[in-house]
């Protein structure tokens, strides 16, 4: 439900402005926001499960007071730059959180030249994020609503998937060359 929510942000935005007053459609993102967290709360989810729901009821609240559409266009920067810190942090402090995942979700034994390619990961992931923040901040200010629409729905959907076949592939011919060498 959380993806769906994430994909029709923009573009339902968008279109229920042109057919309703800015507030009024803020005060409808506002109140799914809640009635999402509440689910999530009675749900019995944990803490972190609670943050983004929360997070958007923030933002709105502040969009709402403002009256300020910028403010509901910074939402996806704000999460883009979240994960940007996230991917840094563990760059820097060795967390190998790409290997972690990774290994969660990944059933079969990796080679020891995945290993190591996984483990060093994060760095890959941190420069990507920081792309995506920075045309997150581009679109917001310099394109049209529409573009906003498109890139914070399924634009940066693309720019991953793009980035991740990059990495296999990087990782397949040349990390995995090296390595064996």
């Amino acid at each position: 439900m959380a993806k769906l929510l994430s994909l029709l942000y923009a573009p339902l935005f968008i279109v229920l402005m042109y057919n309703f007053e800015f507030k009024a459609v803020v005060l409808i993102y506002l109140f799914l926001s809640v009635i999402f967290f509440i689910y999530r709360y009675i749900k019995k989810t944990s803490l972190r499960d609670l943050i983004l729901p929360l997070f958007y009821i923030v933002m709105l609240l502040s969009a709402y007071n403002f009256a300020s559409f910028e403010i509901v266009k910074l939402v996806p920067v704000t999460l883009s730059a979240v994960f940007f810190v996230l991917f840094v942090d563990s760059t820097l402090n060795n967390k190998e959180l790409i290997y972690t995942s990774t290994t969660k979700f990944y059933p079969k034994k990796l080679q020891d030249w995945e290993v190591d390619y996984l483990k060093k990961g994060d760095a890959y992931w941190a420069v990507v994020t920081m792309i995506n923040t920075a045309i997150q901040i581009a679109v917001v200010y310099f394109a049209s609503d529409y573009i906003w629409a498109f890139y914070t729905s399924v634009g940066w959907y693309i720019f991953f998937f793009s980035a991740l076949f990059i990495q296999i592939i990087y990782g397949r011919f040349v990390w995995r060359k090296n390595f064996e060498n």
